[in-house]
């Protein structure tokens, strides 16, 4: 089976978030299954440099204002199509920004040319090669489903996975002149979104199934206060909505072989995990003693709770924990973190910007991880922390509900425990639940068991491909009937 990933950030090459991670790794699990990935990414520096060897395969004289190409490589294990379009994608800065991070104010030509060229491989403008499905991931790579269904390919069956509902892609209706679609394209049962243009939006009316990365978020966003003007929609497509939650690279992501570690260990012998504490403790300038550290590595953005946590960092310290926080984001939730290990120095310890390296020293030495999310679609970090045995403490929702077992009192006793869960995403529940984890830390067996349970846990892709690679067949047997 044949399956085109439409995506604007894959890992190794480019990535801001969970997104490029999810890209990554599906498709490796997929081979194991039978099902042969290409991914179509854009042409970015950092992706045209890591093109060592490649074939053109398709040229545009004309491509949303400039000629581009198409090259199939081999880029890091991962068969890839990059879209070299000069005008649209080579620019420093990120992925959908310029160096300040204020968005490209041409972002919707530069997708929708992503999601015209995703759909002319539908179609078979690659000699030898058309896929039998096509999977697009959030609103950059929706269009995509869009120009499959007004032009030639609209009989290849469709998957659009919503990794956050929150982004969305909304553009005035100025735009739908520069899409190249058919006037019936704009309505509501076509791109129209309020008025406007709506990618994400265009995605799920056109894909033949959708997909959220947890079953939990999947009934979330069905509901006004997750569905982000979009829940009617959704409600409309749920005989098509699937909720199938994300796995991990668990060679990636190996405490047994993490060289980003300063020792590593196995479930069997946390002895390791000293070491690296050690580590966490001279990184980020925190004292040295026996209490729990509890890190944070996240964006630091409202959706993600930073806001609670920077409410009860007076009181976690004086419950003698300490806090290692790597991330960045909101300026003002910056400086508050800031302003927190300013008046808690040696027992906060904040790193503003992204360090894959330490991300990982972080899951492999800390003792727990926070992530209180206002919504998570899925969640990585907590995923990480329960292969590491880095005790999550999580809000009860989207993915974090469904993968972290909250240690009260029966789970503990029955041996089931992974972590610890609260409601509501306020600032009482959270200090709560770090208080019950500092309770059960004062135990070392106990929390031993809740560590060694969490490493138990079946965090790859493994179960999730399988679902997947069902999901695809499913789509072509009702193709063929």
């Amino acid at each position: 089976m044949q399956v085109l990933s439409v995506t604007p950030e894959i890992f190794p090459l480019i990535k801001t978030g969970g997104l490029a991670d999810v890209t990554g790794a599906l498709p490796a699990a997929l081979a194991g299954l039978g099902v042969a990935t290409r991914s179509l990414v854009p042409g970015y520096p950092v992706v045209m440099n890591a093109l060592k060897k490649k074939k053109t395969v398709h040229h545009y004289p004309a491509l949303q204002g400039g000629k581009a190409a198409l090259h199939s490589a081999e880029i890091a294990g991962l068969d890839m199509l990059v879209l070299d379009a000069p005008h649209l994608f080579d620019r420093p800065g990120g992925p959908y920004g310029d160096v300040t991070g204020a968005d490209w104010q041409d972002n919707w030509r530069r997708f929708a040319a992503l999601g015209r060229v995703g759909a002319d491989i539908a179609a078979g403008v690659v000699k030898d090669y058309r896929p039998d499905i096509v999977h697009a991931h959030d609103w950059q790579s929706a269009m995509t489903l869009a120009y499959m269904r007004y032009g030639e390919a609209a009989d290849v069956p469709s998957v659009m996975t919503v990794h956050n509902l929150a982004f969305q892609g909304q553009f005035g209706a100025s735009i739908f002149a520069g899409l190249g679609l058919p006037q019936q394209a704009m309505a509501l049962d076509g791109v129209e979104y309020y008025g406007g243009v709506g990618f994400l939006k265009a995605g799920l009316q056109a894909a033949w199934a959708i997909t959220t990365v947890s079953p939990t978020y999947a009934q979330e966003i069905r509901t006004p206060a997750f569905g982000m003007g979009l829940d009617g929609l959704i409600n409309l497509r749920s005989p098509d909505l699937y909720g199938i939650v994300n796995g991990i690279d668990d060679d990636i992501w190996n405490p047994e072989t993490d060289t980003h570690l300063a020792a590593t260990y196995t479930s069997k012998s946390l002895k390791g995990r000293k070491a690296n504490k050690r580590a966490i403790e001279e990184r980020m300038t925190l004292d040295r003693d026996d209490g729990p550290i509890y890190c944070v590595v996240s964006r630091l953005t409202w959706q993600k709770g930073i806001d609670i946590l920077s409410t009860i960092i007076d009181p976690v310290v004086a419950s003698g924990a300490r806090l290692a926080i790597l991330g960045s984001g909101d300026a003002g939730l910056e400086g508050a973190l800031l302003a927190a290990a300013a008046r808690h120095r040696g027992r906060v310890g904040v790193v503003i910007g992204y360090d894959e390296g330490l991300s990982h020293l972080l899951q492999g030495g800390a003792d727990g991880i926070l992530i209180p999310s206002r919504f998570e679609p899925c969640g990585l970090t907590q995923l990480y922390g329960l292969r590491y045995g880095c005790v999550p403490i999580v809000a009860r929702t989207g993915g974090l509900a469904d993968t972290v077992i909250d240690a009260n009192e029966a789970a503990v006793a029955a041996g089931v425990a992974t972590g610890f869960q609260f409601a509501p995403e306020d600032a009482g529940a959270f200090h709560h639940a770090i208080s019950r984890a500092n309770a059960l830390h004062a135990e070392p067996a106990v929390w031993a068991a809740i560590q060694k349970q969490g490493m138990k846990s079946d965090v790859s892709w493994d179960r999730s491909a399988q679902k997947y690679a069902a999901l695809y067949r499913m789509l072509l047997s009702k193709r063929d009937a």
